[in-house]
């Protein structure tokens, strides 16, 4: 009897054997394993590219004399860093920033820390004021400028009109430096006040209400709960704005560029000029000195990181000492 399978046929093949036990629990392993690290691969490789990277460049090029119009580079060393640190304008940049970041960031963060104790009570149209306050900081920091400059405008401005009718004289508002300060500091608080009210009220809601009610009984005024009970239980959430704050108030650039019509000088003077906008007129307006602002940026960025470590030990102090 003749077969009819092919003998050259070839043979059909074997079926797959699922994985055992062992292998699948390797292959689990392997998942839990590195998974999370491919789910937060992007952010890393957008931050090196957008974040590290430029960070890196910035220290090469502070190194050379490097014309960015003419496009010549000569290898300078640490000369840059030499003649920024002996660079009276960079002297004066530097109060003019720190000056500006106290006189904005205090009553700032006070303000915010007493809107978001009223937001805390029981009020009506509660949420449409909590929607109000954050108006300000959606708005655009162009805007703001302009409108700001008007107000603050030295012969037919609001403010000068305002201290005029109560018998003041107006002071020059872009020639006097702290007036100027005053300018651009009201025009960051308006901006910034209720995006840290906002972020104050989440910490309030989660202090369980149970503490204030013994404190009611036990006669604590609602003055008195605020300062014994409120703050101390928030200064985690006080101290991560200051920081926050401090990195902003450090690199304060759009307000007061816009304050001056769009002139990175800061005044006839340089009254009101901050680092960042000293930064930008050597490295892309007039001298072109890429090296120089390259210099000036990285110092500037040291000068956030110790800001910055200073905060995140205060941060550090108060949470061992609230767990004591």
């Amino acid at each position: 009897m003749t077969s009819l399978v092919d003998p050259a046929a070839p043979a059909p093949p074997a079926p797959r054997r699922a994985p055992g036990p062992a292998r699948r629990y390797r292959l689990a392993g392997l998942d839990m394993r590195y998974s999370p690290y491919l789910y937060i691969a992007p952010f890393f490789a957008l931050f090196a590219i957008f974040g590290f990277f430029p960070i890196v460049y910035t220290v090469y090029v502070s190194l050379f004399d490097y014309d960015l119009l003419a496009g010549t580079k000569e290898f300078a060393g640490l000369a840059n860093y030499q003649a920024v640190l002996a660079d009276a304008q960079f002297w004066n940049a530097t109060y003019n920033t720190v000056g500006m970041f106290l006189v904005s960031t205090v009553p700032q963060l006070l303000l915010a820390l007493m809107l978001a104790n009223l937001l805390n009570r029981t009020m009506r149209a509660r949420t449409a004021i909590r929607m109000g306050i954050l108006i300000p900081n959606i708005t655009s920091v162009a805007a703001v400028g302009i409108i700001f400059g008007m107000i603050f405008a030295d012969r037919y401005g609001l403010a000068s009109w305002l201290l005029e009718a109560v018998g003041v004289d107006p002071p020059a508002w872009r020639d006097s430096r702290y007036a100027s300060w005053f300018a651009v500091a009201f025009m960051v608080d308006w901006r910034w006040t209720g995006y840290n009210a906002l972020i104050y009220l989440g910490a309030m809601q989660a202090i369980p209400k149970g503490l204030y009610e013994s404190a009611s009984l036990d006669g604590a005024s609602r003055w008195r709960q605020f300062w014994q009970i409120t703050v101390p239980l928030i200064r985690p959430t006080i101290l991560f704005t200051i920081i926050i704050s401090t990195i902003g108030g450090l690199q304060l650039f759009t307000e007061p560029l816009m304050y001056g019509y769009g002139q990175p000088r800061g005044g006839a003077n340089n009254e009101f000029q901050t680092l960042a906008m000293y930064i930008y007129e050597q490295t892309f307006t007039g001298s072109f000195r890429y090296g120089y602002g390259a210099a000036m940026s990285w110092l500037l960025f040291l000068m956030i990181i110790v800001f910055a470590l200073v905060n995140f030990l205060m941060v550090r102090r108060s949470v061992k000492g609230d767990a004591k």
